[in-house]
This record gives structure tokens, sequence and C-alpha cells, in this order.
């Protein structure tokens, strides 16, 4: 059985059973990277597809197949959200593949931030600062 953390002192945060130390969120970089690589893959297709979709030129065979498309790659996200979700980090934006992990220091709850591209996690903001209060998570040590 899972035990679940009450984030009390942080209203409009939603209980979780993950809290991360900087290590562990570093060891499950390899998957979630592989999982947002997909989840940015997939969204800028779905934001193609929505495009193609914005002309009233299409005939309706053509509009129903990107229709139904379109449903199943939001099928498709979800089930990669859903994934991330259970590996205990949450998605902020699907375009740069920007994901925050709950972490805690000095008694408080904080989000670790990472985005494709980077190698690791190296920085962390406050719950409500979102990632223009990116901080070095060198500052967490002192």
């Amino acid at each position: 059985m899972k035990r679940t953390e009450i984030y009390p002192d942080d209203v409009g945060i939603a209980p979780r059973s993950h809290v991360f130390t900087l290590d562990k969120a570093n060891k499950t970089l390899p998957l979630v990277r592989r999982i947002v690589q997909d989840i940015v893959t997939l969204y800028r297709e779905m934001a193609a597809a929505q495009e193609r979709l914005a002309p009233d030129t299409l005939d309706l065979f053509e509009r129903e197949q990107l229709e139904l498309a379109a449903v199943k790659q939001e099928l498709e996200l979800e089930g990669l959200i859903d994934e991330l979700t259970a590996i205990g980090c949450d998605l902020k934006d699907a375009n740069i593949g920007l994901v925050d992990f709950i972490g805690r220091h000095d008694g408080r709850y904080f989000y670790l931030c990472w985005h494709l591209g980077e190698e690791k996690i190296e920085y962390w903001h406050e719950l409500h600062a979102g990632v223009g209060g990116r901080c070095p998570v060198s500052t967490l040590r002192e």
C-alpha cells in the first residue's frame, strides 16, 4: 500500500504519492525523457493536424479522417501524460516538454524543474512561481 503525502501548507496542491529528492528525480530522467519526447512529438503533430482542419476547403471524407486521427492522438497523449503522473511528475508544457517533480526542503514543498534538452535537473522553483522563478538547485544546499 502506498502512503500518500498531503501538503497541508500548500492550498490547491493535490495529494501525491511521490515526493522526490534531487537524486531520485534525476534517476527517473531516462524514462521521463523518453515519455516527454513522445509527448512533444505528438503534441506538435496534433497542432499541425489542427491547422489542416482549419480551412473549409477539406471535403467531408478528408475532414472525418483527420478528426478520427485527432481523437486517436488525444487518447495517446492522455496515456503518455498518465505515464508521467504514475512516475510522480507533472507535465507543465507539452510543446517544450516542461516537467515538474514535487520536492521538499527545509520543511516546505517546491518543484524540481526540468525540460527536454536538459541533461539533468538543475533548477527548482516555488510551487506558485512557475518556470520564470527557476533557481539553481545549488541554492537548496545552502
